[in-house]
């Protein structure tokens, strides 16, 4: 056990500290989609996005200005072997924080202009996403980054489409109807099959990694919970939002159903995996401990998507316990977070 908390690198000097963004976002996000509805619950989960923004607000600010002050210090992250893939944080910090404004801010802020920030930070996180999807494995089969062993941070790149694909659902009633809203929707199912196919080729690698030498960072090992519950969430929000946009709708709402309930199976499977390795370790804290949270989060949100499409109890008791998971977990790393940013000690690695 630690007797002190860990020296962390600088808020927004490095683009895992945005996972801190994503982590915090969700456990507000996933909410309003909840199976039940708690008195208060809605306004804690604003104050809890709206501490999120800050946050995003403040690590943009800090990172703009490292960028301005060292940017080869800022470029020399992409040649480095775990923090590179990290740079598809900033995009689904953006996404997720963008979502929560059109969910829950809308409350405080209107729809309007709700409405004009979750647009604006889609487009922007998405574009980004779409470049750290291509970028870093471009990065990676070109030999300018090392690769080492897989391990679930490989992940981090390929996931931010399907954030795009979850949160843009939202976004399809709220477009022109006729071809402007089919267009986005059919986007929004290709951004779907970015980010699953190359996920499905990397699962085997992490897989393999995992059998054969062992969990390695084991906090990284929950990041492969982000895509299975991402992606089950996207099938069932896309498909609720098909009728009157897509012909055919009704195979939609089917596809989210059959594609979800498999693969919210094999997520409680590792799930269960990650978790057991992760009680059987002795962990020093670090900022991949955030790993544990966002994930998590995903999995509440396709449970939650699985129980409003079934109205199976199943489902609805496991969005529930879920979800008191992911605030236990958010609320011990925000804890041991906050303390290391106020505890003055040596310098440890953050890997």
């Amino acid at each position: 056990m630690l007797t002190s908390a860990p020296s962390l690198p600088r808020a927004g000097s490095t683009p895992n500290w945005f996972a801190s963004v994503m982590g915090t976002g969700i456990v507000a996000n996933a909410v309003p989609a909840l199976p039940v509805h708690l008195a208060g619950l809605r306004t804690a989960a604003t104050v809890v996005w709206a501490l999120a923004a800050l946050w995003l607000a403040l690590l943009c600010g800090v990172m703009a200005r490292e960028w301005r002050r060292n940017r080869e210090h800022q470029l020399a992250h992409l040649s480095d072997p775990v923090l590179a893939h990290f740079w598809g944080a900033p995009p689904m910090a953006l996404l997720t924080v963008g979502a929560g404004t059109l969910s829950l801010g809308q409350s405080w802020l209107g729809l309007g202009p709700a409405l004009a920030v979750d647009a604006t930070l889609w487009i922007i996180g998405t574009l980004l996403g779409l470049v750290t999807a291509v970028g870093l494995p471009y990065r990676m089969i070109n030999g300018r980054l090392e690769t080492g062993e897989a391990f679930g941070g490989w992940l981090m790149p390929v996931v931010p489409p399907m954030v795009s694909a979850a949160t843009g659902a939202a976004l399809v009633p709220h477009l022109p109807p006729g071809q402007p809203r089919l267009a986005f929707l059919l986007f929004c199912y290709a951004l779907f099959g970015v980010s699953l196919f190359a996920t499905l080729a990397l699962l085997p690698l992490i897989w393999h990694r995992l059998v054969r030498l062992g969990a390695g960072t084991v906090p990284t090992v929950w990041i492969v919970l982000g895509p299975l519950g991402q992606s089950v969430t996207a099938a069932n929000l896309l498909g609720a939002a098909a009728p009157g946009v897509l012909p055919g709708s009704s195979a939609a709402f089917a596809f989210g159903l059959l594609y979800g309930v498999p693969t919210w199976g094999f997520a409680m499977l590792w799930l269960a995996l990650a978790a057991t390795l992760t009680l059987r370790s002795q962990l020093p804290f670090s900022l991949t401990w955030w790993s544990f949270t966002f994930p998590v989060g995903t999995c509440v949100t396709g449970t939650s998507a699985l129980a409003a499409v079934t109205h199976s109890a199943l489902f609805a008791v496991a969005a529930v316990v879920l979800y008191g998971l992911l605030v236990a977990l958010w609320l011990t790393v925000a804890v041991r977070t906050l303390l290391a940013m106020a505890t003055p000690v040596r310098a440890t690695t953050f890997g």
